[in-house]
């Protein structure tokens, strides 16, 4: 597996949701209910899946086990990009790296929440997938008798 080249297109992957397709689903009316099951949430959801499976299919994995090193590597790649914007848009707004300082136990909450489950299953589900999928096509059908 070429790790570099999975790098590069999960960090496009992330930029993708993170930008165009919540740009996207920010056509869609506001639900008048707060939480996580809104239209504009389970819309993200899917589209952002859709997404991450295009990208898995455009790298090509090959098997479950490639998809799913694929899928945790855009999770990871996506935690780590949350934490550094995080913190470089702290750094920007107010110059202190006291200010940063006070921020960064922030981080943890955040890791602990749903949104991150939702974006490891995002991330994972659809890659192990269609490397599943893609291992099922590759394999030869037994000769029948």
């Amino acid at each position: 597996m070429n790790y570099q080249k999975a790098i590069l297109i999960t960090f496009l992957g992330n930029y993708l949701t993170n930008t165009v397709v919540a740009a996207l689903i920010a056509l869609i009316p506001a639900s008048a209910t707060p939480g996580m099951l809104t239209p504009q949430y389970i819309s993200f959801v899917v589209l952002s899946a859709l997404v991450v499976a295009g990208l898995a299919m455009w790298f090509g994995v090959r098997d479950l086990k490639a998809g799913a090193i694929f899928g945790v590597l855009g999770f990871v790649l996506a935690l780590l990009v949350a934490f550094v914007s995080g913190v470089a848009g702290v750094l920007t707004q107010t110059g202190s790296l006291s200010q940063v300082l006070q921020v960064i136990p922030n981080f943890g909450p955040f890791l602990l929440s749903w949104s991150t489950l939702v974006l490891f299953g995002y991330w994972v589900i659809p890659s192990a997938l269609i490397g599943w999928w893609n291992s099922r096509k590759a394999s030869p059908v037994p000769a029948q008798m």
